[in-house]
């Protein structure tokens, strides 16, 4: 090709002398030497690109791989296979340890400073260096600490927690926590603007990922850390168990009905007394606690004056102080704490326990523990309340004694005391402000966030307005979209429908109680919006249509309230939409939380995003 190419040359050389042989030697010699050093310079210059591309493809090899044996290592720490959990582990680390030293190749680090490529490298450097530090730490700590909450182990044959674990279980839960709190903030702050589509999604679905993971090692830091004392690990307990009434619905899921009184001592639980409320809780003269101003514009004194009414707020630290005050006053015994559950759990439990039968009345399984008590049952004893309340008493205490008597299936009451924790069923307060501050901020606590931080949270809750028990037959579906304004303002639009499959005729007058609707079949329902800290409420319409909303404000939150009749059959239809306060950049591509009022089938949500965060 160089010979044609000086051969070339001299052709054009037009009528000058002929060049002698040597001087056209080394005229080729030099022209070979240019060309030689430009194709020399070319691959060098190509080379670290190359490279590169065989690093990103490595270290997104190895990426995906991690990510696919995340699934397998969560089901082998479930089921307590400790073996097999650890074999997984140290493959998922070798794939982030050769992802680390991918992108932390020095060619990696010079795409960094790149304008068009940086952005992205520097990104997936942070991914994957963050992905290594949570493998190295934080999952081997919770392999330790699985060994030690295996529920075959932490559950004695007689029904006792076994405390002592609890405890030697706690550091490793704690080292945990740090490093999966370590990973997320890590992450928070990367800005996904300007990313490729692929790095962008992967960003999001990290922090998605870390937000549950984060909610999952905190639930089991509180756990390791508040249930040997609550157990009475250093001295017996006594707890205020109350039964929530969905089909009489409130804020935090139903009305109080019967309750329990609960013994703890060294990991053991003794069901010590029971009762109803409407019996042994009466309505007071006067509140028994301070009602704030606030509290009292949004639900007036009978707060703290009706037992039932307590939980009008969706705030159940509130709710419980209250109902442990009132429980004082009426029977002079003072609680070391309150909890409150409901007859959907009661199903969930019943699959480790199997059924069991009820004096008086219909057995109960776990398919149909809720439709016997909360609709079968108005059916069988009509109005004769002091029958369903012993039924009710009695079905508590056959529980109780299951699930107390050891002969329950540890991985499955495990697995149903996590679906219940999960959707908001079971709420714990302590009176021991040390205990208290370990269950702030989780599932258990029944509380939206004093502060959204960088994830907004909205709430919707119900609370009956028919005086009836018609919650049974209501079904809720919501959707949630979102969109960024350059305000740093984000704009939530909250659709929700809430139906009822109630039937137009042939309920008890139990049921269908004080008909405040004029419709005894219909469900008057205070649907209250809440918006995030420091937003508002910007708009609400029902069936397409503007209706009057009352205000006021909760917990650093604008709260509207809306009166909506649900006919039997029918479906209403609210779109609400809410702003919130100024976030952090970061915040804006962060997928806001809604909080729903528990109802006896589970809501279906869907949160979406409408991508006006990505171009806002």
């Amino acid at each position: 090709m160089i010979d044609r190419l000086d051969d070339a040359i001299d052709a054009e050389g037009g009528g000058g002398a002929p060049e002698s042989r040597p001087h056209r030697e080394r005229r080729r010699r030099r022209l070979r030497s240019v060309a030689l050093l430009l194709v020399g310079l070319l691959l060098l210059a190509g080379t670290p690109v190359l490279w590169l591309a065989v690093q990103v493809r490595d270290t997104r090899t190895h990426l995906l791989a991690a990510a696919q044996l995340v699934p397998a290592l969560q089901l082998q720490l479930q089921t307590g296979d400790a073996a097999q959990a650890r074999n997984t582990l140290n493959e998922l680390r070798r794939h982030t340890n050769a992802a680390r030293a991918g992108a932390d190749d020095p060619t990696w680090r010079l795409a960094g400073r790149f304008p068009w490529v940086g952005h992205d490298a520097s990104t997936v450097r942070t991914i994957a260096a963050t992905l290594d530090d949570l493998a190295d730490d934080g999952l081997a700590a919770l392999l330790e600490a699985a060994g030690e909450l295996r529920p075959e182990t932490l559950l004695a044959g007689d029904g006792r927690i076994d405390v002592d674990r609890l405890r030697a279980a706690a550091p490793h839960v704690a080292r945990a926590d740090a490093a999966v709190r370590r990973a997320r903030d890590r992450v928070v702050t990367l800005d996904p603007a300007g990313l490729r589509p692929q790095v962008r999604d992967a960003v999001t679905r990290l922090r998605d990922g870390l937000d549950k993971a984060a909610g999952i090692t905190a639930a089991a830091v509180t756990l390791t850390g508040l249930l040997p004392g609550m157990l009475g690990a250093d001295g017996p307990r006594t707890y205020l168990a109350m039964f929530q009434n969905p089909a009489e619905v409130r804020a935090t899921g139903g009305m109080p009905g019967s309750f329990v009184v609960l013994r703890a001592d060294a990991g053991r639980m003794e069901l010590t007394s029971q009762g109803s409320t409407a019996v042994v809780l009466p309505p007071f003269e006067a509140p028994v606690v301070p009602v704030a101003p606030n509290m009292r514009a949004l639900y007036s004194d009978k707060l703290a004056v009706y037992p039932a009414n307590v939980n009008l707020t969706p705030y159940f630290p509130y709710a419980a102080n209250t109902l442990r005050e009132m429980f004082r006053l009426r029977t002079g015994t003072t609680v070391d704490g309150v909890l409150v559950t409901d007859p959907v759990v009661l199903g969930y439990l019943l699959r480790a326990t199997g059924p069991v039968e009820v004096p008086g009345g219909p057995a109960l399984t776990a398919d149909t523990a809720v439709r016997t008590l909360l609709s079968d049952a108005y059916r069988v004893f009509g109005d004769d309340d002091d029958a369903q309340n012993r039924y009710f008493g009695a079905a508590a205490r056959a529980a109780f004694t299951a699930l107390a008597g050891g002969a329950a299936s540890p991985a499955a009451l495990v697995a149903a005391l996590r679906q219940a924790t999960a959707e908001r069923r079971i709420l714990i307060w302590s009176a021991r402000p040390e205990e208290q501050s370990l269950i702030a901020g989780t599932a258990l606590e029944g509380a939206l966030p004093p502060r959204d931080g960088d994830r907004p949270t909205i709430g919707l809750f119900l609370n009956d307005g028919s005086g009836a028990k018609l919650g049974y037959y209501l079904r809720q579906r919501a959707e949630v979209g979102y969109e960024c304004r350059p305000d740093r303002r984000m704009r939530l639009t909250l659709f929700f429908e809430l139906s009822s499959e109630a039937p137009t005729s042939g309920l008890p007058a139990s049921v269908l109680g004080l008909g405040l609707a004029g419709n005894p079949y219909t469900a008057r329902t205070i649907v209250s919006a809440f918006s995030p800290t420091g937003g508002a409420l910007e708009s609400v319409t029902l069936d397409g249509q503007p209706i009057r909303v009352s205000s006021g404000t909760e917990q650093n939150r604008m709260v509207g309230r809306m009166l909506v009749d649900v006919p039997a059959g029918g479906a209403r239809a609210l779109e609400i939409t809410l702003l919130t306060a100024p976030l952090p950049e970061a915040a804006r591509w962060r997928t806001p939380t809604l909080r729903l009022t528990p109802t006896v089938e589970k809501a279906a949500v869907n949160v979406k995003n409408t991508d006006k965060c990505a171009s806002a």
